[in-house]
């Protein structure tokens, strides 16, 4: 019901975003080519690539919304990942079309000649891009929509353009200097700065992301209240399959003295906690046993540990467990991503543990600073 409520808000806002966008590229192409304004005719042209980013989002957004099916289990939510790709390479091809018109209005100049008319249709534009740009941006943070943000981030920069357009127009009429052709250069860069930025930061989603710092906190309270018995919280990864659809896994540091049975009832209220309350499917909750049953076991873990976090780049150990009958120890470490090679510091460890213990055979799991 939720993602019902989320595509109809998307489509929605969408397509008052193409009314809008038809409607001033109409009024800025019949003012740009009445008063022969390059500045103005491009300013109605990225009108229209506005008009066509909100119909990519509203097929984006539809094929996010198609159910899961063998082929593709976890949905199609990415979708719309792709389709503000698409948004940002229309945004890019805009930019440099409008670059390459006004540098040959630079080289071949030719006399604005604006009306009343075309003062009023420009401010009325200005006016009505900021509050476009405003409503669907703030839409787009609040159902969590790259596109919708992406296509309110450029609105806004729609409504300084048409105020330069403005400005020029005004300058023209009182100073009789036409900057017209150098304002089209600058609408162009301003236009493709835009569209690499999307790009980057659409690139960056698919590519997947670092967890953010507070959902990954609030997930690993969740998980850790579960039980009391539950002593550590670990090795989160969250999978993104679209806006809001995330599959995760983590591991919890507990007693070896668990049941499988009460192993199962505890994973089971982990799974059903954090679904409530972070909207994320755990596809996994694994264990690390702690040791209860020999005394020096903590002695050692503390020696190892200092070992440990004498490598500088060596930002957690956890999941330690020492077997005395088979003479074997285990547990993790996280290197940094700062370190200069991290397989390299990886092995110095490996090597100090097992310097420090011969006796044992030391079994360390090479971790990635993946979660806060």
């Amino acid at each position: 019901m939720a993602e019902q409520n989320r595509e109809h808000i998307i489509v929605r806002t969408s397509v008052l975003g193409i009314v809008a966008n038809i409607a001033l590229a109409s009024f800025k192409a019949l003012v740009g080519l009445l008063s022969h304004s390059i500045a103005i005719i491009l300013d109605a042209v990225n009108n229209l690539t506005d008009a066509l980013s909100s119909v990519v989002t509203i097929i984006g957004t539809k094929l996010a919304g198609k159910p899961a099916d063998k082929k593709h289990p976890f949905g199609h939510g990415r979708a719309e990942y792709l389709s503000a790709l698409v948004i940002a390479v229309i945004i890019l091809y805009a930019g440099v079309t409008a670059l390459v018109e006004s540098v040959k209005k630079i080289i071949n100049p030719s006399t604005p000649d604006y009306s009343s008319a075309a003062i009023v249709i420009v401010s009325v534009a200005v006016v009505v891009k900021i509050a476009l740009g405003l409503f669907v941006k703030a839409t787009g943070k609040r159902v969590n929509s790259d596109s919708l943000v992406a296509s309110g981030q450029d609105a806004l920069m729609d409504s300084i353009i048409s105020a330069s357009t403005l400005l020029a127009a005004i300058v023209f009429l009182i100073f009789h200097i036409s900057l017209e052709a150098y304002l089209g250069v600058i609408i162009a860069l301003a236009i493709i700065k835009s569209g690499i930025e999307t790009l980057r930061e659409t690139l960056s989603k698919i590519l997947g992301e670092r967890i953010e710092a507070d959902i990954a906190h609030a997930i690993k309270r969740t998980v850790a209240s579960a039980d009391p018995e539950i002593h550590g919280v670990f090795d989160l990864v969250l999978n993104n399959y679209g806006p809001d659809r995330h599959i995760g896994s983590v591991h919890i540091e507990v007693p070896d003295t668990w049941t499988a049975d009460k192993i199962d009832t505890v994973t089971r209220k982990i799974t059903a906690d954090v679904y409530e309350k972070h909207n994320v499917a755990m596809a996994a909750v694994g264990i690390y046993s702690i040791n209860t049953k020999h005394d020096h076991a903590a002695e050692i873990r503390a020696r190892v540990s200092k070992i440990v976090h004498e490598h500088k780049d060596i930002l957690q150990m956890h999941g330690f467990y020492l077997d005395e009958e088979k003479k074997e120890m285990r547990f993790d470490i996280i290197v940094s991503f700062d370190s200069p090679n991290m397989q390299t510091m990886f092995n110095h460890v490996v090597e100090d543990v097992r310097e420090a213990f011969p006796d044992y055979n030391v079994q360390v799991q090479f971790d990635t600073d993946i979660s806060d």
